[in-house]
């Protein structure tokens, strides 16, 4: 098989990268390596004879026309997007662009390529978007995100992912284009960007500096370990019926505060002589963002009735193999590692 990755040096994506060239599938990763595309996330398979790479950018349409023409994928799973909040707030115009015009111009390449197939492989094809649980807006307590929710984004980012999904299920119903849609919770675990919140406040509780909270810190989000999502994908990608959405949730909400509270406790236990314990004297709270949503929650039914998947990770075995993970890779966050920004939660 072969399969076009868009955003495969990003957290998620190169998760899935790893992930499909250790299988033996044949792998072109497109990627522009904004700040958080990060090469070496796949250099454990870089010289894999099924790994091919192309530095393109995902709205340069000539680039993914000629990308198509020369891989000749059956299938595309789309990942790359910007995808941090806080600087959707501070620049819109580059989530509108990557994220709206950039699916487009896949969507649009796919088409003419899946159109040009023969009949066997047209018919396999399939278009595999991947987005957030964050277009549906902030919920209730008590309540879930479920397939068919109405949409109500209340941040540029999460507005900018609408966008695109509409797109996507708008060439399917116009054109016939076999394309799946997944949205997902907040992923965590190996190689994610600093600017997160669980990454964000390792690497600070390890160096000792604030460990900036939004607000009342009660924020709750749907928590989910990257490889359990990238399982999902896989699986949907199997097994789901095109046009469809499937949300793609662990059942692992939890309160900002309480995320940050549980790393500080497990790093007292695993750094007991560090001159900052208890880490949770490092806690600062900053001023809330502007349309900070409340809540998400995901119902993850029908990706686990219909696909088959069920999550494998719990959250606290999950942070503790990523707060070991980051440990040890602080030669890696210390090269990526962008301090402009305090925020560090979605």
């Amino acid at each position: 098989m072969r399969i076009l990755v868009t955003g495969g040096c990003g957290f998620i994506g190169s998760a899935l990268v790893r992930r499909l060239v250790p299988d033996g599938v044949e792998v072109l990763n497109v990627d522009c390596l904004t700040y958080a595309g990060r090469p070496e996330n796949v250099e454990d398979v870089a010289a894999a004879a099924n790994y091919r790479f192309l530095q393109a950018d995902i709205c340069d349409m000539p680039a993914m026309v000629a990308a198509f023409a020369e891989f000749r994928p059956d299938a595309v799973m789309h990942l790359a997007a910007e995808s941090h909040v806080d600087r959707s707030i501070d620049g819109p115009s580059a989530f509108i662009r990557t994220n709206v015009t950039g699916t487009g111009v896949m969507l649009e390449a796919a088409l003419g390529y899946w159109r040009d197939l023969p009949d066997d492989r047209r018919k396999s094809f399939r278009f595999l978007h991947v987005s957030t649980d964050e277009v549906y807006g902030s919920l209730a307590d008590g309540a879930w995100f479920r397939e068919g929710d109405a949409y109500s984004p209340n941040s540029p980012y999460a507005a900018s992912k609408a966008g695109s999904d509409h797109l996507v299920r708008a060439f399917g119903v116009t054109y016939g284009l076999p394309v799946l849609v997944t949205n997902c919770g907040n992923n965590y675990g190996p190689f994610q960007f600093p600017e997160k919140l669980i990454p964000l406040m390792i690497l600070n509780a390890l160096d000792g500096r604030p460990l900036p909270v939004y607000g009342k810190g009660d924020n709750v989000r749907d928590w989910i370990h990257v490889d359990d999502h990238v399982a999902a994908l896989l699986a949907v990608l199997a097994r789901g019926r095109t046009g469809e959405t499937y949300l793609v949730g662990a059942r692992g909400e939890q309160q900002n505060l309480d995320v940050v509270r549980h790393l500080c406790a497990r790093l007292d236990a695993l750094v007991p002589d560090s001159p900052h314990v208890p880490h949770i004297g490092l806690v600062t709270r900053v001023r809330d963002r502007p349309g900070h949503d409340q809540r998400y929650a995901i119902d993850p039914t029908r990706v686990e009735q219909e696909i088959g998947w069920k999550p494998q990770m719990t959250f606290d075995a999950g942070l503790e193999d990523t707060i070991r993970w980051y440990m040890d890779r602080r030669d890696w966050l210390a090269r990526v590692h962008d301090r402009d920004r305090l925020g560090g939660q979605s």
